[in-house]
């Protein structure tokens, strides 16, 4: 212990192995950006991130900040003085405390009601974007589906259902029915998206599976095998698209009935991997436009 503290940092630095496999080094400049949570020991987008940006040559660090609710406003206040910090990612239980410390929002992020990725800008300023449901339509344009004029059923009215259910309206859906076991919550939600697309047309009958393109789980149930069913199983059919937000099971009971039925089944995890590329745009780490193929 004594003769490794009483090496001088050249030292240190020249027994240091080349290239770890993991990330590049970190030198004073590179660029530092974090993800909120409370609790933080689940995230995996640290991981993920890291190797966007090691895939494109990204001078950049995300690392996990274990935030308190208590303490977020204090947090950003102070991240706001650091000069090589670039933004962050907020998630739970964070997203819809970050529309009161926002400078400025995108109309997304306002409809929903939520901020899930925050850029600072050089003068400390913070823009925060809300991509979830953005990345779960860039995830089916990746697989050539195309939105314009399908009829939705959209399972949830949670945080994740409500972002998809705008997005979707944006994307130019031309029907989306919300079914949600607390109807009030679907009600609600629908009042919302109608106000900020009038020509939409929605309904919560939570009956009517069979009667749409595009039928999406934006609920956890499906997580444990003991969850009860979404949906009703037995209306899906072969002319359906059947899309999951959950990535864990990858195959979910939903889509594993939608398989047997012959359906087009779409898996979460493409979702999470759009929504880390957009993320890293607003973060300003990629350039509007680039992917996560490699270039």
């Amino acid at each position: 212990m004594h003769g490794v503290l009483n090496m001088n940092s050249s030292t240190i630095v020249k027994n240091l192995p080349a290239e770890t496999g993991l990330l590049p080094p970190i030198t004073g400049q590179t660029r530092i950006y974090g993800i909120l949570a409370d609790p933080i020991y689940h995230v995996k987008t640290p991981e993920v991130m890291n190797a966007l940006f090691k895939k494109h040559g990204v001078d950049g660090v995300l690392i996990p900040f274990h935030v308190k609710a208590a303490s977020l406003e204090n947090l950003v206040a102070g991240l706001r003085h650091i000069e090589n910090f670039q933004g962050f990612i907020a998630t739970v239980p964070h997203k819809t405390a970050m529309l009161a410390l926002c400078d400025e929002i995108t109309d997304m992020a306002r409809h929903i009601g939520a901020v899930n990725c925050v850029r600072r800008q050089p003068d400390g300023r913070m823009v925060g974007a809300m991509l979830d449901g953005i990345g779960f339509v860039k995830a089916l344009g990746t697989k050539d589906v195309d939105l314009q004029g399908m009829s939705v059923y959209l399972a949830g009215a949670g945080g994740a259902a409500s972002a998809i259910a705008f997005a979707l309206a944006e994307a130019g859906v031309k029907h989306i029915t919300l079914a949600n076991r607390t109807n009030e919550r679907a009600v609600t939600l629908m009042k919302r998206v109608k106000a900020a697309y009038p020509a939409l047309t929605l309904d919560t009958d939570a009956h009517r599976v069979a009667d749409h393109d595009l039928v999406i789980n934006g609920t956890s149930l499906g997580m444990h095998k003991e969850d009860h069913p979404p949906l009703d199983f037995s209306q899906l059919h072969q002319d359906q698209l059947v899309a999951e937000v959950i990535m864990d099971p990858a195959m979910t009971p939903l889509l594993e009935q939608a398989a047997k039925k012959g359906c087009r089944i779409f898996p979460g995890k493409p979702m999470l991997e759009s929504q880390i590329v957009l993320m890293a745009q607003h973060l300003g780490a990629l350039p509007t436009g680039k992917t996560g193929k490699n270039h």
